[in-house]
């Protein structure tokens, strides 16, 4: 997995640096370190067209999260965060790989090199093929690729070909190609929801009759209370710390769930404000509980408890009774629930006292007005489920829906995720979905589950899998069972990989290969009949707005997305298939008024995206307080209490960024506010844990996971001495997603339990 002697270029881990953690986020720093990325890699024309246009009104969306701009307010003159930096840098390099690279490396020599070091070759300039007994990829023009691609799908069938979504595609994308696969008779669509928030979807649906959060940017302002769980946004969503902070001025708190104290919950230094540069920067989290991994179902239950109980002692101090009696039901089931709490047991599966949680209970119901957000703390456990579910049970209880300041937000990561499940990008199809597409287009899709992320995994390990296409993303890291993955990809008939830049899922291929260059997000999509063309997102709260680049592309080669799909299934269906591909490519209007007439909540679409700001996607729950279930309520739910408990020996992982990557796309080696640098196969440990089994701290070990009494293995890291929640252990994917075995899922969702690892440590000389 790791050459024995470094390249000079790629990771040493024995040069690891370890410094006292910071305790404040952002600041002059990071606008030092994005500038510094920008002129490294794309020089100073090139950051500064990006940087003066990335989300702005008439410019591109950043490709580095889901946050939310203001559609009715000002925007700032840098509407990005040093993560989003680092990703317009990536992506607007002038660095190149071009086929004098492919040829100068074999597949045996890249496989011994690290997602870092591949990463930063560059962009890829012209597809690229590589054949069974070949040890080198080589050139082929795209007309013989798409050729390979028509002819390999047409010698199987629909139920053995896969087309996996990254959510950096855009909405445009997303219809075109979950289309092709619905042509074909296919609902084999697996995507990064999968492994993210697909645990939020299957808790919100059933609960409050929509997949989505039902707040916008301006809710967050004025919330009197926001509660962060499970979530660290000073590196996965530093733009949300503005929001904090601007909810923190109007008079609101904020508490922060976390097993590690991550500096953006502490403190925000906004470069962009006077107090943010020479100031000591805004305190975030009035409250900081460091929960123990797996028990935020026993805390929130807790203070589901807390509410009841002062409910019945003072009625009408807590409980909106005219909406709960309105529109939900369960309430008495959930009351009777919750009368009962074990306190000696949630202390043990929170970690917390009994008066920390009961201060939290103090401040909901001083609350008028509370959002509850999350992120992937809470997606990706055993009972992810349950656990959302109760904190729609809490918001439920205070009617905090539809109404200013108040509401649910899942917090997603990739820039587009929620608007690829929006499009059609799912392997379980609505009835509506399938009848509107039928209507539009005149053919009959599909019915059938397809396979998920995980379910894809097992069909490839099973050799099930004859066609295996990527839209973006890096499935081989992303996915859990990293070393089995790997071998079930290897055993495809055809891999296809629509790419920017190499990634580990272009080395560990199908017996024939394809990697082909597309436009990024930054790049001028302008070769067309119809002239320029640009494309839209949806972001966490529900607002499509338009995204262009202005970039001139490295290289003459690339297509954009949308024409890729397009010559795809033109190469498969020949000249008379009923969907007008050649047109849809052509003209991306011709896609959005497909979509138009088939998705709900898009009607005239090309008119309402080309306003400025955009538009805002319904939501009954947040508009007129509404709720779209089976029952035509809200559901209040009762779920078991449960938590994680290691076996003796052992502590709970979780995976996670460092502050210098993104998902599986490595920037750096400076995790800087964690205090970690110059490496990456570490294990944060709380010193107490590292002394009670035996450990120094820095000690090498091999890191063996436990699943149902099988073991997986990753070697060679370093223990690092950490504040860490007693019992827990942290470290960065997708080194240790070797260790997540396939068969931990969450239980309703399938999302892989990056956050629920059982490992113990074994000494190396």
């Amino acid at each position: 997995m790791f050459a024995q002697k470094p390249d000079p270029h790629d990771i040493d881990e024995d040069a690891l640096e370890v410094h006292p953690p910071k305790t404040a986020a952002a600041g002059v720093k990071a606008v030092a370190v994005a500038m510094e990325r920008g002129l490294a890699q794309a020089g100073l024309v090139r950051t500064a067209r990006s940087m003066l246009r990335i989300n702005q009104r008439g410019g591109f969306d950043c490709p580095g999260c889901a946050w939310p701009e203001s559609i009715t307010g000002a925007r700032k003159p840098a509407e990005f965060c040093e993560n989003g930096a680092k990703a317009i840098a990536e992506e607007g390099t002038l660095r190149t790989v071009t086929p004098q690279f492919w040829a100068e490396h074999s597949i045996a020599e890249l496989e011994g090199k690290t997602e870092f070091w591949l990463g930063s070759r560059g962009r890829i300039t012209e597809p690229v093929v590589i054949r069974p007994g070949e040890t080198h990829y080589s050139p082929i023009s795209w007309q013989d690729a798409f050729d390979l691609i028509g002819a390999h799908i047409n010698a199987t069938t629909p139920d053995r070909c896969v087309f996996y979504t990254s959510g950096r595609t855009a909405n445009e994308t997303a219809f075109m190609y979950q289309l092709f696969a619905r042509s074909l008779g296919s609902n084999n669509l697996p995507d990064c929801s999968n492994m993210c928030h697909e645990s939020s979807g299957v808790a919100l649906i059933p609960t409050i009759g929509i997949g989505k959060g039902t707040v916008s940017l301006e809710d967050i302002h004025h919330a009197q209370l926001v509660l962060v769980i499970g979530q660290n946004p000073g590196t996965n969503h530093p733009r949300m710390l503005s929001a904090l902070a601007d909810c923190k001025k109007n008079g609101g708190k904020v508490v922060a769930v976390n097993p590690l104290p991550e500096a953006g919950l502490l403190n925000f230094k906004d470069p962009q404000t006077i107090e943010g540069v020479v100031g000591d920067g805004a305190s975030i989290a009035d409250e900081f509980l460091q929960i123990r991994i797996g028990g935020d179902l026993a805390l929130l239950q807790a203070l589901g408890h807390l509410l009841v109980a002062r409910e019945e002692r003072e009625p009408g101090s807590v409980v909106d009774r005219e909406f709960v009696e309105s529109q939900t039901l369960g309430f008495e089931a959930y009351v009777e629930a919750r009368r009962a709490i074990d306190w000696d047991a949630t202390e043990t599966a929170t970690g917390l006292a009994r008066a920390e949680i009961e201060k939290i209970a103090d401040m909901l119901v001083a609350s008028k007005g509370t959002i509850i957000c999350w992120a992937l703390g809470l997606t990706q456990q055993p009972h992810s489920v349950p656990t959302l579910k109760e904190i729609i049970n809490l918001l439920l209880l205070q009617g905090n829906f539809g109404k200013p300041g108040a509401g649910a937000c899942p917090v997603r990561g990739h820039s587009n995720v929620q608007g690829d499940r929006t499009m059609g990008i799912w392997e379980k199809p609505t009835e509506a979905l399938s009848a509107a597409l039928e209507k539009e287009f005149g053919f009959p899709m599909p019915r059938k589950h397809g396979y998920d992320s995980v379910e894809t995994q097992h069909a490839l390990e099973a050799g099930d899998v004859d066609v295996f296409v990527s839209m973006g993303g890096n499935f081989a890291s992303a996915g859990s069972d990293t070393e089995l993955l790997e071998r079930g990809l290897k055993s495809a008939g055809l891999t296809v990989h629509i790419s920017t830049k190499p990634n580990r899922s272009h080395i560990v291929h199908g017996r024939t290969s394809l990697i082909l260059p597309t436009l990024g997000r930054t790049d001028t999509d302008d070769k067309h009949p119809s002239g320029r063309q640009f494309v839209s997102i949806e972001d966490s709260m529900s607002v499509v707005r338009s995204s262009q680049g202005r970039l001139r592309p490295v290289s003459e080669h690339l297509l954009a997305e949308p024409v890729i799909v397009a010559r795809m299934a033109q190469a498969t269906f020949g000249d008379e298939h009923p969907v007008d591909w050649r047109a849809m490519a052509e003209d991306y209007d011709v896609i959005r008024d497909h979509i138009s007439r088939t998705i709900p909540g898009f009607e005239d679409y090309n008119r309402r995206v080309r306003d400025k700001s955009g538009f805002v996607l319904p939501s009954p729950p947040r508009d007129t307080r509404t709720f779209a279930t089976e029952a035509g309520k809200a559901m209040f739910t009762v779920s078991p209490f449960e938590y994680l408990e290691a076996p003796p020996g052992h502590l709970v992982l979780q995976t996670l960024r460092s502050h210098d990557q993104y998902n599986t796309t490595i920037y750096g080696l400076d995790d800087r506010y964690r205090g970690i640098s110059k490496a990456r196969r570490v294990v944060l440990v709380h010193p107490e844990d590292l002394e009670s089994l035996g450990f120094a701290d820095q000690e090498l070990v091999d890191v063996v996971s436990t699943f149902n009494g099988s073991e997986r293995r990753a070697e060679r890291f370093r223990l690092v001495s950490y504040p860490t929640a007693k019992g827990c252990a942290a470290a960065y994917y997708p080194e240790t997603n070797v260790l997540v075995h396939k068969e931990l899922v969450a239980r309703e969702s399938n999302t892989p339990g990056y956050k629920a690892v059982m490992i113990r440590f074994e000494k190396r000389d």
